[in-house]
């Protein structure tokens, strides 16, 4: 299991882990969303070296972002609505712990609580057993 609250800064080496991890798990976010390929990008910005950069998911809608940037509050993902992909501002800032990304059916469910993105995959897999 990944150290998310191992701080990246002066460790360029943990930090690119600390990125390559937290996209594949944005990833991983974006298909238990049931987010249609195209309608959503994924980056990532490292920034300097006495930081750990932000790895982003932004959906037409919603606008996900990791970073160490609450490593003392225990929080560091940023979640929040948006209207398109030029807008930076969105709605209100609701943050989450960064383990979240270890639980990516629990960050799901935030995520569409919080911005009503996303199908509930496990529901709509429940309905086609049925």
């Amino acid at each position: 299991m990944f150290d998310w609250n191992r701080n990246c800064s002066y460790d360029e080496q943990h930090k690119r882990r600390f990125h390559m991890t937290a996209r594949s798990r944005l990833k991983k976010l974006a298909a238990e969303l049931a987010l249609p390929q195209g309608s959503f990008d994924l980056r990532s910005n490292k920034a300097g070296m006495a930081v750990s950069g932000e790895i982003t998911l932004h959906h037409d809608c919603a606008y996900i972002q990791v970073g160490q940037f609450g490593l003392s509050s225990g929080h560091g993902i940023l979640i929040r609505a948006c209207k398109g992909r030029k807008d930076y501002i969105g709605g209100a800032n609701h943050f989450v712990a960064l383990g979240m990304l270890d639980d990516i059916p629990a960050l799901a469910a935030a995520v569409r609580a919080i911005t009503g993105v996303g199908r509930d995959a496990s529901r709509s897999s429940e309905r086609h057993a049925a």
